[in-house]
């Protein structure tokens, strides 16, 4: 150690060597795969740099990280009025990401809060102008609405909306009640219509049967013997035997007319 403080040339060569290794942990940086690097020289935006090893010049550039993977964002939860005059609570996710890191580092101080504050805005306009019923049947097209308006927004600072979902809707109570209520009144209002139309297509197989019958007169008593197995298979004591006016036709279709003939020769 001496004998390097004696030679000045061994000093100067340390101190260069050593001046060098600072200035090269300053200069060289290296990035992951998601994260991007904006270079200000300056003050003044020289480029973006990244992902790998990038080279900066110490006190004059300075770099601002910016990472480009998707951010999931939750809204914190809203109260609206619908369209319909319906008091409700909504919460939603926001998923996205920054496509032009200069953008969001030049253009805005700080491009989270931002798109929260913006999310949030637009989730209460949105449900204000929509009804009730298409809130919680097309939650879809609410999804797409609120996307579309949110990243039109957010394009002028460099990010990209890639989607938006409404994750809870709260009721109040009575709401609750009313559309319970609904809901068995739809149920019963389905029941009804599906024993009409029960009916009416057993209406319309009879009327077919009863033709078909009519063509065969003899089908009807094997309908009637039919009948009188099936009284029998249910051990019943009183059996009701139905007797077809066509088989007692013929009989009172010759009294009628032994009557006939008779009438002339008694008077």
């Amino acid at each position: 150690m001496e004998q390097l403080f004696e030679n000045p040339t061994a000093t100067v060569v340390v101190a260069v060597a050593l001046f060098v290794i600072v200035l090269l942990r300053a200069s060289l940086r290296v990035l992951p795969e998601w994260e991007r690097a904006v270079v200000l020289r300056l003050g003044r935006f020289q480029a973006v740099k990244g992902p790998g090893l990038i080279f900066l010049i110490p006190i004059i550039d300075v770099a601002r990280i910016v990472d480009t993977r998707i951010v999931t964002m939750n809204v914190p939860r809203q109260e609206a009025v619908t369209k319909d005059n319906v008091s409700v609570t909504v919460d939603a996710v926001v998923l996205f990401k920054v496509v032009n890191p200069k953008d969001a580092v030049v253009q805005i101080t700080d491009y989270i809060q931002t798109s929260s504050l913006i999310a949030q805005t637009t989730l209460r306009s949105v449900i204000g102008q929509a009804e009730l019923d298409d809130l919680l049947a097309r939650r879809d097209k609410i999804n797409q609405q609120l996307q579309s308006i949110i990243d039109e927004q957010t394009e002028a600072f460099g990010v990209k909306v890639t989607s938006v979902e409404v994750r809870d809707v709260t009721l109040p109570e009575e709401m609750k009640r009313a559309l319970a209520k609904q809901a068995e009144s739809e149920r019963e209002r389905r029941a009804k219509v599906i024993a009409a139309e029960g009916e009416y297509q057993a209406a319309e197989r009879l009327v077919q049967a009863a033709e078909r019958i009519a063509q065969q007169p003899a089908a009807l008593q094997l309908r009637y013997l039919q009948t009188l197995v099936e009284i029998a298979s249910e051990r019943n004591s009183t059996v009701v035997f139905p007797i077809p006016i066509e088989l007692i036709r013929p009989l009172l279709d010759s009294t009628t007319q032994h009557n006939a003939s008779q009438a002339p020769s008694k008077s």
